[in-house]
């Protein structure tokens, strides 16, 4: 059954692999490669915070994790998250953020459910994706997400995808299209928050590490396929500023 399992996951990722080997190749590769001490390495996460993303074994090495993510990955804990993050990091050490979204899949290669640990039925995952998709397939309105205070995580997250509901609803599988146009909007936004905090940091480099994790049954490993991995020197980055525009030359000759 294993192997039909890794099969399945392969025909929608080929390039995954197990959680347990995607953390030992990468880790290695910082500690050999870059000479990296991990006991200085100060660990970040921005990944659903459902309970089953533990995918990795990152955390049982680069001990502490630090959590930017909220529903579907999305670096909710903003740029105020990523200057406390920055401040934290071990002297003479360095950063590692580990990104992106998560997707089930059954023992029958369905994408976008799962079978929890103790729960005999199916469930969503990532539930909240899952959730938006529902919204965005209404047919008989047009669905347009609403701030309100008690749930405004999945309504940003609603509204990430928003403009991508024509190419999601086209697609032939519109489960993993959410889930791939979350991907890219998370992307984004570790590295424009860098940018924007970057004299906040202590460090010399930031490596990240983007991925979409596929959940399966609890006797299987789940998988990790790698979208990005990056090392940012901080010294050759350019900050992210802004100017006021009453520093500007047009205004100052209004």
């Amino acid at each position: 059954m294993k192997d039909v399992i890794e099969q399945k996951i392969r025909e929608q990722y080929p390039k995954a692999g197990t959680g347990s080997y995607v953390t030992e190749k990468y880790l290695s590769y910082l500690s050999d490669h870059f000479k990296e001490d991990l006991k200085k390495m100060l660990f970040a996460t921005s990944v659903c915070a459902d309970d089953i993303n533990v995918s990795t074994d990152f955390r049982r090495v680069l001990t502490r994790p630090f959590t930017l993510g909220g529903l579907g990955g999305i670096p909710f804990a903003g740029l105020t998250g990523m200057v406390a993050f920055s401040h934290h990091i071990p002297d003479n050490g360095s950063a590692f953020i580990f990104y992106g979204p998560h997707i089930g899949i059954t023992d029958e290669g369905e994408l976008g459910k799962m079978r929890r640990p103790g729960q005999a039925e199916l469930s969503n995952s990532c539930g909240a994706l899952m959730l938006a998709l529902s919204r965005l397939e209404i047919e008989d309105e047009v669905y347009v997400p609403m701030n309100v205070e008690y749930d405004y995580q999945q309504v940003l997250l609603e509204r990430s995808v928003m403009p991508y509901k024509h190419d999601i609803l086209i697609s032939d599988n519109r489960k993993k299209a959410i889930t791939e146009v979350t991907y890219k909007n998370i992307d984004r936004q570790p590295h424009f928050l860098i940018r924007k905090a970057k004299d906040e940091f202590r460090c010399k480099r930031i490596y990240l590490l983007g991925a979409i994790i596929i959940n399966t049954s609890p006797e299987f490993h789940d998988y990790v396929e790698v979208r990005n991995f990056e090392v940012i020197e901080l010294h050759h980055l350019e900050p992210l500023t802004t100017e006021s525009i009453l520093q500007q030359e047009a205004f100052k000759v209004l």
